[in-house]
């Protein structure tokens, strides 16, 4: 009877530890903006591809549009476990007290994304993602979305036109400090609230990469759009330290190589998306799009660089100098 107890005791906790075995690892990636933008669709395919490559050990739950939580609370719901992995811009890492990350956010510092990936891609990139690790937060990757243009409801061709206006921010003293040097009224709110503070005259304008600006409609609230790409906004894909340092070293691994490949995918569609973005505002009829010239433009540069002088101390003026020897970018000649 004691053999058979053992026995069937025995046999019980195999199939326990093999249902174990199969019960997929899951994985929530939360992010803020819609299911298809530049990060909505990367997030998406990391998903598949972390299916196909872990052959099912882990399974990615993507939430788009802040369903599980809002800009303000996604740190601290990854940080406490609640959720695993988010893409959260890099302005987002200063107010954690990394303000390093608010070197990305300085105006005209990239001229275009070959010169933004020498950053993000090489050793400078790197070593600004190990210093989330403290806050317990690894740092797995960075997704471009775009460069922002500026949009309000008057006319946009010279820096003058910005003043006085309140424009919406996301937390940067960095942005904040721009914004002030054209005159505007720097006003920090969350992404998903910015509609309706455009409609109902909370802010006057905002800045945004275009597939941002389309997909949330802020452009049905936005008379006018100047091309000004005067700053980036990318995104780092971070999961909870403990969490992926917990895992299975073969599941990590192919999710590693999910991620590299997803980089890849996000990356490449983030220019089409926002050149998609741009032939839909315009076909809107909503929106006036004006492209300035090369004088106007050159204006609003000289009209920012004051920023990267008042700055410098917050982000580090080594780091700063480092990254305008790769961009080749000089504040000073402007």
């Amino acid at each position: 009877m004691k053999i058979r107890t053992v026995f069937i005791g025995l046999v019980a906790v195999t199939f326990s530890a093999i249902a174990l075995a199969q019960t997929p690892i899951v994985i929530k990636f939360s992010h803020v903006v819609a299911a298809d933008t530049p990060k909505g669709k990367g997030a998406e395919f990391f998903a598949k591809k972390a299916a196909e490559l872990t052959k099912g050990k882990a399974k990615v739950e993507v939430y788009p549009n802040s369903a599980l939580y809002k800009d303000k609370e996604e740190l601290e719901a990854l940080q406490l476990g609640a959720v695993q992995m988010l893409a959260p811009s890099l302005a987002k890492f200063g107010p954690l007290g990394v303000k390093e990350f608010e070197a990305f956010d300085f105006p005209y510092i990239f001229d275009d994304t070959a010169e933004l990936h020498r950053i993000t891609q090489g050793p400078i990139g790197a070593a600004l993602l190990a210093k989330l690790e403290p806050k317990g937060i690894k740092g797995l990757a960075y997704w471009d979305n775009g460069f922002k243009s500026f949009s309000a409801n008057t006319p946009i061709k010279t820096p003058a036109d910005l003043k006085g206006k309140k424009m919406r921010i996301q937390s940067s003293k960095v942005i904040e400090e721009q914004m002030r040097s054209l005159g505007s009224l720097p006003q920090v709110i969350g992404f998903g609230e910015v509609y309706q503070a455009l409609q109902t005259g909370v802010v006057d304008g905002t800045e945004n990469p275009l597939s941002n600006l389309y997909t949330q409609k802020m452009h049905e609230v936005q008379k006018h759009l100047t091309l000004t790409n005067h700053g980036y906004l990318g995104y780092a894909v971070i999961v909870n330290k403990k969490f992926w340092e917990g895992l299975p070293a073969d599941v990590r691994g192919q999710l590693e190589q999910a991620m590299k490949e997803s980089t890849v995918y996000a990356n490449k569609i983030a220019q089409e998306e926002n050149d998609i973005a741009l032939e839909g505002v315009k076909k809107s009829g909503k929106t006036t799009v004006y492209v300035p010239t090369k004088e106007e433009k050159l204006a609003f540069k000289k009209a920012m660089a004051p920023t990267h002088i008042k700055m410098a101390d917050r982000v580090g003026k080594d780091l700063l100098q480092s990254i305008y020897k790769e961009t080749g970018f000089d504040p000073a000649k402007l």
